[in-house]
C-alpha cells in the first residue's frame, strides 16, 4: 500500500513573520498547541515536545527551516510535517500543514487523526493570534481524548 499524505490550511489575519514565530517560539506554541517545548525550532534542532494529551510527547527533528516561509519537521513514527506560510497581503498569512508517510493497517485512521488535529490546531492559532486568547480548543479536544476509554464503558 502506498503512504498516504494529509493537508490542511487556514488564514490567519496577521503578518507572516508573526505567524511563522508562533510556531517556532516555546511560550508561543504552549498558548495553543502544545503542554511544553524543550526549546525553540530552528535549522537542524531536536527539540522535546509535550502535547495537551497526558502521556503524549514527540521528540521532533527539524530538516527544513527558511523564516518565514517554510518549517519542516520528521516525528519518530516516521511522519514527516511541513509548515509552509504564504502572505496573503501585507496582514495575512495562509498556514498550510502538510503530513505525509502515513503506512500500514492503520494508515487510513491516523490520516484522519491528523487530519482533525492539525485542523484543531490551526482554529486555536486563528484564534490565538487574532484575538490575544486561546479558544481552548486543543486542550478541549486533549480532555476528550483523556476521556475517551471511561466514556466507551458507559
Amino acid at each position: 500500500m502506498k503512504s498516504l499524505s494529509v493537508t490542511v490550511s487556514q488564514l490567519v489575519r496577521r503578518p507572516v513573520a508573526e505567524v511563522f514565530r508562533a510556531f517556532v517560539d516555546p511560550d508561543k506554541i504552549t498558548q495553543f498547541w502544545l503542554q511544553a517545548a524543550s526549546g525553540p525550532l530552528a535549522q537542524d534542532a531536536r527539540v522535546h515536545w509535550d502535547f495537551m494529551v497526558p502521556g503524549a510527547t514527540e521528540r521532533v527533528s527539524v530538516t527544513e527551516f527558511k523564516p518565514p516561509c517554510r518549517i519542516a519537521f520528521d516525528w519518530s513514527d516516521g511522519i514527516n510535517v511541513s509548515l509552509d506560510f504564504q502572505g496573503q497581503g501585507k496582514f495575512a498569512t495562509r498556514v498550510c500543514v502538510e503530513a505525509k508517510g502515513f503506512a500500514g493497517t492503520k494508515a487510513v485512521e491516523a490520516a484522519l487523526n491528523a487530519t482533525e488535529g492539525f485542523s484543531i490546531v490551526l482554529c486555536d492559532l486563528k484564534t490565538f493570534l487574532e484575538s490575544g486568547r486561546s479558544a481552548n480548543l486543543v486542550r478541549d479536544k486533549a480532555s476528550l481524548i483523556k476521556q475517551a476509554p471511561a466514556m466507551s464503558r458507559e
